[in-house]
């Protein structure tokens, strides 16, 4: 008897160790497929070491195309993120706001809340709220006014307040003003950067139609999907910048400098203050 209660207590105990490392990370976008440009790598690397990962587009898609619109495209673009979210091997969200109407309302801001606590988040990331498109700045400046409300029992008190603040992270940009992005992490997604190309696929109606179109390049896309990954691939394919390498030197040491994709995190003021230490634990690929 004795025995038997060790071995249920050892077993209790390790379960308990493992499920304490488990980190859970929440993603903001302001359409389905922006956090996928954005952290996909990155989600797929954290998604495989076993950690916990959501994305969260905060409108539903429905005006970013040529020839449809309205429920009609929400259904394709809901459709596409489920599928996107099974190949980077996370959780997809589609909130139902009208694309191109995003507004930073106190609404909006409870919705952010609401998904950052029922996500119990140790890590938020969400664009800058300097950007062309309106939805994006919108979305960056909804979870920035959520950052500190995260913790306040008496905002959405439907949904219990986090104990602790999260880390908030701006993900990257190339916008110049009223300031460029600086990297703080610098995570290198070489080894899955085809899995995230190949998840990104899933949004057709995006990168092999509305892009393309505002582009002036539907004529030149292909019809094979070998082809169509190519092309998607060839988009994505950019060298790192000095400021990504230079981060990435910090974390990685020399192997920074062979590496050919970086996703690149700016963290934001507003949110817990990490320490070196405590970023290689939020993500643990930094510690080799």
């Amino acid at each position: 008897m004795r025995h038997h209660l060790l071995i249920c207590f050892l077993i209790f105990n390790a379960s308990f160790l493992f499920s304490q490392g488990e980190k859970n990370i929440i993603v903001f976008g302001a359409h389905p497929d922006d956090c996928d440009i954005d952290t996909g790598g990155t989600a797929i690397l954290l998604s495989k070491m076993g950690h916990n990962v959501k994305f969260v587009s905060l409108t539903n898609g429905d005006a970013g195309h040529y020839a449809k619109g309205g429920g009609e495209l929400a259904k394709i673009r809901i459709a596409e993120a489920k599928e996107a979210g099974k190949r980077f091997g996370v959780e997809y969200t589609v909130l139902d706001n009208h694309d191109g109407e995003l507004m930073p309302t106190l609404e909006n801001r409870l919705k952010v809340i609401r998904e950052i606590r029922k996500w119990n988040a140790d890590v938020v990331i969400a664009p800058r709220p300097n950007d062309y498109h309106p939805d994006h700045r919108y979305t960056g400046i909804l979870v920035q006014d959520a950052a500190y409300m995260v913790i306040v029992p008496n905002v959405a008190p439907e949904v219990p307040a986090l104990k602790k603040n999260p880390v908030f992270l701006y993900s990257e940009d190339g916008f110049q003003k009223p300031s460029s992005f600086q990297p703080d992490i610098a995570i290198i997604i070489d080894a899955v950067f085809n899995q995230k190309i190949y998840a990104m696929s899933a949004h057709k109606s995006q990168f092999f139609e509305w892009l393309p179109w505002t582009a002036g390049n539907l004529e030149k896309v292909p019809k094979g999907e070998k082809d169509r990954l190519e092309m998607l691939a060839n988009w994505r394919s950019k060298s790192p910048n000095e400021a990504l390498l230079e981060c990435a030197k910090k974390w990685y040491g020399t192997k920074a400098y062979n590496a050919k994709h970086i996703e690149g995190f700016e963290i934001c003021e507003y949110g817990k203050q990490p320490t070196d230490e405590e970023i290689k634990r939020l993500f643990p690929m930094l510690k080799k």
